[in-house]
């Protein structure tokens, strides 16, 4: 709390001084037409359907059978969502692995190689975003102070891909009884991993992922027209660029504040007014808050879980030995 406090106060008063006046903020939602709304939250249900999928794709490359279902997987993902949403920290990683493995057989490994399933997703999620990226320095207007950002973006995908392919064919050559806890559970790790080195599953994950941000772009290009606000495609892919830039590192639950002045700013550029930008910024986040933190919701209780139960999770963000591991694993389950 005493880390967390300090820059949440920032960021309060931060909006307090800098953000725009409550009143022209309520003008905004009053025009909003709320069958865009109704059709920005499908399309984001969509988008987490299809990346949802894309990762059961990358677990049946990982693990033996029987195969967790497709439910038991869009349950965990939708955790994962909550997880993000609501707390500080990725702690939605590590949620969606806690509620998969405990719907799998106990095997030695399932955790490590659950977490290498999902670092194979995220390298799938960062090669859509790099062709949004190429997509918006192509067509959008980047304002200067973004343009390290979109490099930053590139620069992170690009070494991802790299480690990811490589991690995916390194063999060592020593046994694994032979190594310690510590590597043995990185190398336990990399079966998730083995997607990367088949090709059909592959670019079966990739497209699932490109259909998975193509909803989305399509999602925030829904939310404008819910705003009134008039504007090219290529604008809704720098909105989402951007946004997914601000909550990198959430330094505050949904980093509020600072993703809606991260929307706002570049669509200064397109003649939106900042006080109309961040309206519309609050509306977009609350759009897609309500998908994934619903469904978490839904899906966490399903499960049995609380919220403090899924705040402990922070916990075993550190990945330690496997068995102190499976000992957490079991404590909360």
């Amino acid at each position: 709390m005493a880390l967390l406090l300090p820059p949440l106060a920032g960021a309060v008063a931060l909006v307090i001084w800098r953000g725009p006046d409550t009143g022209v903020v309520r003008e905004a939602f009053a025009l909003v037409a709320w069958g865009w709304v109704a059709a920005a939250v499908a399309i984001n249900f969509v988008s987490v359907l299809f990346r949802s999928v894309a990762w059961k794709v990358v677990i049946d490359q990982a693990v033996a059978p029987p195969k967790p279902r497709r439910r038991t997987v869009f349950a965990a993902f939708s955790i994962g969502l909550l997880g993000n949403a609501a707390l500080p920290g990725r702690v939605g990683e590590i949620a969606r692995v806690v509620v998969l493995t405990r719907r799998m057989p106990s095997r030695p490994g399932t955790w490590a190689t659950i977490v290498g399933t999902v670092f194979a997703h995220r390298i799938f999620d960062v090669l859509a975003a790099v062709a949004l990226v190429v997509y918006v320095l192509y067509a959008a207007r980047i304002p200067n102070w973004a343009v390290p950002g979109l490099a930053i973006v590139l620069g992170i995908g690009v070494g991802a891909l790299i480690a990811g392919v490589l991690l995916a064919h390194y063999r060592s050559r020593v046994p694994i009884e032979e190594v310690g806890p510590i590597r043995r559970a990185l190398r336990t790790a990399r079966r998730g991993l083995e997607v990367l080195k088949r090709p059909i599953p592959a670019g079966s994950a990739i497209i699932l992922q490109l259909l998975g941000w193509t909803a989305q772009l399509f999602a925030v290009w829904a939310t404008l027209k819910a705003f009134r606000i008039d504007v090219p495609l290529s604008a809704a892919a720098l909105v989402l660029v951007l946004m997914n830039l601000a909550t990198i590192f959430p330094l505050w639950p949904g980093n509020i504040g600072l993703l809606q002045a991260a929307v706002a700013l570049p669509l200064l550029s397109y003649g939106v007014a900042y006080r109309h930008g961040f309206a519309f910024g609050i509306g977009l986040q609350a759009i897609e808050a309500s998908v994934g933190v619903g469904l978490g919701l839904l899906f966490l209780a399903r499960e049995g879980f609380s919220f403090a139960t899924l705040k402990d999770m922070r916990e075993m963000s550190d990945v330690d030995l496997e068995e102190r591991t499976d000992e957490r694993v079991a404590r909360i389950a």
